[in-house]
């Protein structure tokens, strides 16, 4: 993990493990980012999916 004094987002984080065949990736911040756009954070708490992105 990153050595942070603030807590990243997953905008500012970076991928150090990407696993799309599973559909999740692991951030530098110790976030996995599910491809549903939900996160699961270091601490345990979970965000839910807001929504898809559609390319148009």
């Amino acid at each position: 993990m990153c050595s942070h004094d603030v807590p990243e987002t997953p905008v500012h984080a970076h991928v150090v493990a990407a696993h799309p065949e599973q559909g999740w990736n692991l951030l530098c911040d110790g976030t996995i980012v599910f491809d549903d756009c939900g996160e699961l954070l270091p601490d345990g708490r979970v965000v839910a999916p807001v929504g898809r992105l559609v390319a148009a």
